[in-house]
């Protein structure tokens, strides 16, 4: 790739912070640059073409902060033709009805404006391997998550693999489209 990614992340406990930077370290260097929200205003993500959002779900299904101060700014995102993958923590034992459902607040607020709904989506991940009860990120007849599902809390065990594994898929989603 010769157009540097950007990864747009939000994080209270380090936990996204922290996935933002081992996913950034799958990719070559200078090839994808991190940028936290509480310190970059959400317009910055037009001047790439490829995007990786990463948020975390907070207690009953709530948005993590930061993303919750920018929400607003979504919609007048100019992202078509962008392509757009997501990720998303969350802990599927100690909130097993809400697991991971800030990840598909956003890709949901992504598809709801004109502006944003024309991304090319990428980075769905299959939902085998967790255990919780509910979930709004999923889609395809709840096969898949809409982007790559981290649980720090109860399965931490998985992540480097599993991000691994997202960012092979991404790069040949990317080479593809």
């Amino acid at each position: 790739m010769t157009t540097p990614i950007g990864l747009f992340y939000g994080s209270t406990t380090c936990f996204t912070e922290i996935a933002a930077e081992k996913i950034q370290a799958q990719f070559a260097p200078g090839e994808v640059e991190l940028f936290n929200i509480k310190d970059v205003p959400l317009a910055h993500a037009e001047q790439f073409e490829v995007l990786i959002f990463g948020l975390s779900t907070w207690d009953f299904g709530e948005i993590q902060e930061d993303w919750e101060s920018h929400w607003q700014d979504i919609g007048q995102l100019q992202l078509t033709g962008k392509k757009v993958a997501l990720f998303g923590m969350g802990d599927q034992v100690g909130y097993t009805d809400w697991f991971q459902d800030a990840l598909g607040m956003l890709h949901d607020e992504l598809a709801s404006h004109a502006n944003t709904r024309g991304c090319i989506r990428l980075g769905f991940w299959p939902n085998q391997g967790y255990d919780f009860a509910a979930s709004k990120a999923l889609i395809n007849n709840d096969e898949f998550f809409v982007g790559l599902a981290l649980d720090e809390d109860s399965q931490y065990q998985y992540s480097d693999e599993r991000i691994a594994q997202w960012c092979a898929q991404l790069k040949e989603e990317l080479a593809s489209v």
